[in-house]
């Protein structure tokens, strides 16, 4: 099991930017795909970008694409999500996952070991 705390999150205008950390403790983290996903208000939780656990593969929502990206470091535990031209519509907590079955990369039921999220508010 690993344990997820998301930081970094916050209040931004439209068109700034933000940094989202997801810190791990535990042993299996530098050998598992993690994922970003987000919940807006009266939302379903909803994929954002995976990354391999080499950080080799990504792979991102289209809704994001080109403007957040995806990164991790497994010297230490943590994986990143830096958010560019933000938009009021990316208003949501984010949440890091550990993906731990073979189910798809953007469902929220591959992934466990969720961390308690991290706010983002984008104002127009």
């Amino acid at each position: 099991q690993v344990q997820l705390v998301e930081s970094g999150g916050g209040l931004v205008q439209a068109g700034g930017s933000l940094k989202l950390s997801c810190a791990a403790s535990g042993r299996t983290f530098s050998s598992s795909v993690m994922g970003w996903f987000r919940q807006g208000p009266g939302k379903e939780r909803e994929f954002v970008a995976y990354i391999s656990w080499s950080g080799t593969r990504t792979d991102y929502a289209d809704s994001v694409k080109g403007r957040f990206t995806i990164s991790r470091d497994n010297a230490k535990n943590t994986v990143y999500l830096q958010m560019n031209s933000l938009k009021p519509e990316d208003t949501a907590v984010y949440y890091c996952g550990r993906r731990d079955s073979s189910g798809s990369y953007y469902s929220t039921e591959a992934y466990s070991d969720w961390g308690r999220g991290t706010q983002v508010t984008v104002s127009s």
